[in-house]
């Protein structure tokens, strides 16, 4: 084990000396002639979609919606082991979740909520207001701005635990105003996991089903007798879950298709090599399409950086994963200066970017497409999904060049709002008039002049 004094900065390692493992991570520099090619072919997203989960997929929400509570049974029965009656033995008590969140310890009942209320802060300053202006000839315009209705909230289950996921995608809906948070989560061969119910109470979900898969986001989607369809489907699961949430897109909305992490970092070679080795450990584990790269000017910095994954990597639970990962798709990347870093990560345009430089506020500017920044050494990335408030939903696979990560806004709606006077209507209505008849749209254009004074 490794202890951690945080009081005093002082690391204690337990583990035992090991040798240190080959791990020949891609080594690229921006001055060689091929680099362009050598970039598009490392940041490439490859994203086929499988026809055999498309067809799986397609078949579960046609039946859902067919024949609802009945077929989600079925398939809870099937894919989780799990037997019941009727789907309402599937929902959790709101007592069972503050169960499970006063059984945490005392330190991760606190760590819970110390996050929520980060999180819960941080996204009351994204929350919109409804507003409007009068013009002078009395026409009045603005735009309203109103909480969803209803959200789906899908949660990984079973061994995996993500009470952090929970957090980030019910606190911004609750920011926003919706009413009601409706929470999907597999529990297989009946197992629960306490950190995810946990994180339900403190976040304010309103209703938890032990449901998940396809099913799930089918049942949310067009709504069964036991479960009412709501407007948006938010959170991560499996191929089949993401599958899902393409095909009853437009029925309601979703969050994002997201792909694999990715990390990118642009280091002046000044800080510590371990920390930079670990900040890319830290997508790297997420699963072995994750993408870990390390942008720096020093050259020898690299080669420290390649020595510390090397030592590294040895006591890393998830060895096998990172290595995948940093083998398959990852790369220390040399560059002339921290300015052509800028202009390399606008390229790979990352979910996560990490400024780890001594002045990162003056490089912020030329910093055009990432999902989030983080800004100095002492920002890891880890702090981001937890903690420090806003949100780890993030943008991928190149996506951070036109979308933003999740947030309040997405989880309200803007509705127009038009009052022309009497007096505005005069000179409104020629207008709209030219305009319609240049389309051919004779009704549009009778419509406004009829409103016209002179006309009647």
């Amino acid at each position: 084990m490794r202890l951690f004094n945080l009081s005093s900065k002082l690391f204690l390692t337990q583990w035992p000396i090991v040798s240190e493992a080959q791990v020949t991570i891609r080594r690229l520099s921006t001055r060689d002639q091929g680099f362009d090619a050598e970039l598009r072919e490392l940041t490439k997203v490859d994203s086929p979609l499988n026809e055999d989960v498309e067809l799986i997929v397609d078949d579960i929400i046609l039946n859902v919606r067919a024949r609802g509570d009945a077929a989600v049974l079925e398939y809870t029965s099937r894919f989780d082991g799990v037997l019941a009656d009727s789907l309402g033995e599937l929902e959790l008590r709101p007592a069972l979740l503050k169960d499970a969140l006063y059984s945490l310890s005392v330190d991760m009942r606190s760590a819970l909520e110390q996050a929520a209320e980060r999180i819960q802060s941080f996204h009351g300053h994204q929350k919109a207001h409804s507003w409007q202006y009068s013009e002078a000839d009395g026409t009045v315009l603005g735009q309203r701005v109103t909480a969803l209705s209803r959200v789906g909230l899908y949660v990984p289950g079973g061994k995996a635990a993500y009470p952090s996921s929970v957090l980030m995608n019910a606190i911004p809906a609750k920011v926003a105003g919706v009413p009601e948070i409706i929470m999907v989560v597999p529990t297989p061969r009946g197992e629960r996991n306490s950190l995810v119910l946990a994180a339900a109470a403190i976040a304010g979900v309103d209703r938890v089903f032990t449901i998940g898969g396809a099913q799930a986001v089918a049942a949310l989607a067009y709504g069964t007798k036991t479960i009412p369809q709501v407007d948006k489907i938010v959170g991560p699961g499996n191929a089949y879950v993401a599958a899902a949430k393409r095909r009853v897109f437009g029925t309601v909305g979703i969050d994002m298709i997201a792909g694999p992490s990715e990390i990118l970092v642009i280091c002046d070679g000044q800080t510590d090599p371990d920390w930079i080795a670990m900040d890319l450990f830290s997508q790297a584990e997420h699963d072995e399409l994750a993408q870990s790269i390390l942008l720096s000017p020093d050259s020898g910095f690299l080669d420290r950086v390649q020595a510390s994954i090397e030592r590294l990597i040895v006591d890393m639970p998830r060895k096998a994963v990172i290595l995948a990962s940093i083998l398959d798709r990852g790369a220390l990347i040399e560059v002339r200066d921290l300015e052509e870093a800028c202009a390399v990560a606008n390229r790979i345009a990352p979910e996560h970017l990490e400024l780890s430089v001594a002045d990162p506020e003056k490089w912020l500017d030329l910093i055009q497409h990432a999902g989030a920044i983080f800004l100095g050494r002492y920002t890891s990335e880890s702090i981001g999904d937890y903690c420090a408030g806003p949100n780890h939903v993030l943008p991928t696979s190149r996506t951070a060049r036109f979308s933003s990560p999740l947030g309040v806004y997405d989880f309200q709606k803007r509705t127009s709002i038009i009052g022309v006077s009497p007096l505005g209507a005069q000179s409104l209505g020629r207008i709209a008039a030219s305009l319609a008849l240049g389309e051919g749209l004779q009704a549009h254009a009778m419509s406004a002049l009829y409103r016209i004074s002179d006309n009647k």
